[in-house]
């Protein structure tokens, strides 16, 4: 796993075509921190989570199609403008069970992902991941930025549920779940990754900010 320190400047000029690229929103979990709720259907700012991800991954024109991983209220998810693709693998099996959905779906070479209760998300994402799995001539491209610690002190962490994938790591995938793996950075280890720090002057600190809790939602809502 090698760390790629990437400059706003590069990424003017990607090397990965942004029609190769298909998004994953991931909205396919229990919401069990927040009461059960579907976590992508609740509010920030008015809009519900999943659309201000939906929203900011189209936003400069860096992604092809974009598809949902949900597994309920679908036609909720639909009405955003997206197709909407349940788990293939049953009891809500975790984020590598959206990943799955999604390269069983990605029509194109590669697949981004991101979670649906990120609203504040990178607006260049995808340029730089792509640069970097380009540039590296990697296999994944994975995000990492600041995260509070315990101390209170912020620290860059690697943010496994962000991340860029070439298409044909599917087979590799299917294998490694139906052997009941479930986290997302020991499937990453198998593969060669590239680290992409998003933590340089200018970088919203909040940017990787999730929701788990409705406190936390309201968190969220107060930083901007």
């Amino acid at each position: 796993m090698t760390t790629a320190n990437t400059t706003k400047a590069a990424t003017a000029a990607p090397t990965i075509q942004p029609e190769d690229i298909t998004a994953l929103i991931l909205a396919g979990g229990r919401g069990s921190r927040m009461g059960g709720v579907d976590k992508g259907l609740q509010n920030f700012n008015g809009l519900p989570l999943a659309l201000h991800t939906l929203a900011r991954l189209q936003m400069g024109g860096h992604v092809g199609p974009i598809i949902v991983n949900a597994n309920r209220n679908l036609a909720a998810y639909e009405s955003l403008g997206a197709t909407v693709w349940p788990d293939s693998v049953a009891d809500y099996a975790g984020p590598l069970a959206g990943f799955l959905t999604g390269l069983e779906r990605c029509e194109t070479p590669y697949l981004v992902t991101a979670p649906c209760d990120t609203p504040l998300l990178p607006l260049d994402l995808i340029p730089r991941l792509a640069q970097a799995l380009a540039r590296e001539d990697a296999q994944i491209a994975m995000a990492a930025g600041p995260e509070p610690g315990r101390n209170g002190v912020a620290a860059t962490r690697t943010q496994p549920v962000f991340c860029l994938l070439r298409a044909d790591l599917l087979e590799s995938l299917n294998d490694f779940i139906q052997r009941g793996g479930r986290k997302i950075d020991a499937w990453t280890a198998l593969h060669q990754t590239v680290i992409v720090p998003f933590d340089e002057p200018g970088d919203d600190p909040h940017a990787f900010f999730n929701a788990n809790t409705l406190v936390e939602l309201q968190h969220l809502e107060s930083l901007k």
